[in-house]
């Protein structure tokens, strides 16, 4: 099995002449020669490029080159110089680069929630860093803002929305921000001048103990405290127990508190669980309380008619939605949207008219200035990879997409279930996350008990080590609140085979086996 063999920097020579220049010989800078130079670099870095894709669908190359740190930094040349490099050394250090990058897009790479390399969604990617535009106005970027708009109010139909608003974010984390921001505001318009002072009492979130942290986060950032953002208790399959919010609703009112704000996770981080939207929602409902769904991570299966119910049953009924497409959907990073049931509420929100920006007076529609909804001012891109991938599948492929992911997780965990002497599983999985414990030969014997999960607990790192070393595998693990280290596996790749499954479970016995 290789690695990063492909892309050492003596693959990758630009011609003599070329080899010894700097950036003023390329493009802007050198208006004369310039375009045969910038040229010959660019498609020498393109070659890099796509050495990169073909080992990160190569079964024989390696997922990643492992160093430590302290290593790696004696490895790479990664000082800042006074004076400019020329363009082989760019050349060679781009090729370093990627030698020792995870390859994430990898089919035995099912590490993270966000994974595997969509060809068409990269191609996005590229034609995005090459336009080099922001999206806060439509003058500067007017076939980008109606793509947004396009694809945005195709998500809010999927989901169930009439009509309504939503925005791009930098990841779901700020997507649940904008949430919070907007639930506030509807319920208080007066603080966003006033601030605190407009609120005679102390405002209350709830979300599930299994959320993200980002929701905490939330509560930090916007002044409540984490004190008073109430964990409500979830089953044992990691899921909010409804009953359990209403009694925490009441025992806060009770305290003089203002509940305002709600949380259902659809696809938590670690078991993949999905919070009971339609019991929830009845609660929020019963008590005015704004109802936020972070599907970031399960809102692909919003696209599949045969596993959105009862997963996502009853999300119609939220005021907003996060939804990533970096996630299921294999758009690459960051693409993150949110989405809210009120129209103009974004706007009132977070508006700010600044008037060197946002002019009423413009030519066009002054409605597809985006800019004005967000709180970032600068927004990057992230549309274009997302309306040229859903171009290329479908709505139809990507159904077919997130029904073939769910069907391989099906197919792994009929594998452990076939070998229980080595492998428990911890629970039957609502989504792609396979969550299991390796189990050795010395512990096979041993009734499986707490004193075993410790065991198991202990050697979960171990054995990532050993994965990480040998670069065949990667799996992410972590401990929960009534579980020791367990892993987590994740299957979002398209690339993803029945094969690599059975090699997956096949590598971590060769290489756990004796621990």
């Amino acid at each position: 099995m290789t690695s990063g063999g492909g892309l050492e920097p003596a693959n990758y020579r630009l011609s003599k002449n070329t080899a010894l220049l700097t950036y003023t010989d390329l493009l802007p800078y050198n208006t004369q020669q310039g375009v045969p130079i910038t040229r010959e670099f660019l498609l020498k870095l393109i070659e890099v490029l796509l050495e990169f894709v073909r080992q990160t669908n190569d079964r024989n190359c390696k997922v990643l080159d492992f160093h430590h740190p302290a290593d790696m930094r004696r490895m790479l040349d990664l000082d800042i110089p006074d004076r400019p490099v020329t363009l082989q050394q760019l050349i060679d250090d781009c090729c370093l680069t990627l030698k020792y990058q995870v390859r994430t897009g990898h089919p035995r790479f099912f590490n993270q929630l966000s994974c595997g390399l969509d060809l068409v969604s990269m191609a996005g990617e590229w034609l995005t860093a090459t336009a080099n535009t922001n999206m806060f106005t439509y003058e500067i970027a007017p076939v980008f803002i109606l793509m947004e708009h396009v694809v945005m109010e195709k998500m809010r139909e999927i989901i169930g929305f009439q009509g309504g608003d939503s925005i791009l974010a930098p990841g779901g984390s700020i997507s649940n921000l904008y949430a919070f921001l907007a639930a506030r505001h509807r319920m208080f318009p007066a603080y966003k001048q006033k601030g605190l002072s407009c609120i005679q009492g102390q405002l209350v979130m709830y979300t599930s103990d299994q959320c993200h942290y980002s929701v905490k986060s939330c509560a930090a950032v916007c002044g409540l405290g984490v004190d008073n953002c109430v964990e409500v208790p979830s089953d044992s399959r990691g899921r909010m127990i409804p009953s359990e919010l209403e009694r925490l609703i009441l025992e806060r009112k009770a305290m003089g508190h203002i509940p305002f704000f709600v949380n259902a996770t659809a696809g938590t981080t670690v078991l993949g669980a999905f919070d009971p939207i339609e019991p929830i929602a009845d609660i929020c409902q019963k008590y005015k309380l704004w109802l936020h769904v972070d599907a970031a991570w399960g809102g692909g299966l919003l696209l599949s008619r045969k596993y959105r119910h009862p997963r996502l049953s009853g999300i119609e009924r939220s005021d907003s939605v996060t939804w990533n497409p970096h996630k299921l959907m294999g758009a690459l990073l960051q693409c993150s949207t949110v989405h809210f049931k009120e129209d103009g509420l974004l706007l009132s929100c977070n508006q700010m008219s600044a008037e060197y920006l946002f002019m009423q007076d413009k030519l066009y529609d002054v409605r597809y200035d985006t800019g004005d909804k967000v709180i970032q001012c600068g927004r990057h891109n992230d549309i274009f990879k997302l309306w040229l991938q859903w171009r290329a599948k479908g709505t139809d492929g990507f159904e077919k997409h997130m029904d073939r992911l769910m069907e391989l997780t099906e197919y792994m965990v009929k594998r452990i279930k076939s070998m229980p002497d080595k492998f428990h599983l911890i629970l039957e999985p609502e989504l792609v996350n396979v969550s299991f414990w390796y189990v050795p030969t010395r512990l096979r014997s041993v009734p499986h008990g707490p004193e075993r999960e410790q065991l198991l607990g202990q050697i979960t790192p171990v054995l990532k080590g050993r994965m990480m070393t040998a670069g065949t595998l990667m799996i992410g693990y972590q401990p929960d609140d009534v579980r020791p280290n367990f892993f987590r596996n994740i299957i979002s790749s398209a690339a993803v085979v029945e094969a690599d499954i059975d090699f997956l479970l096949a590598e971590l016995d060769r290489l756990g086996h004796d621990l």
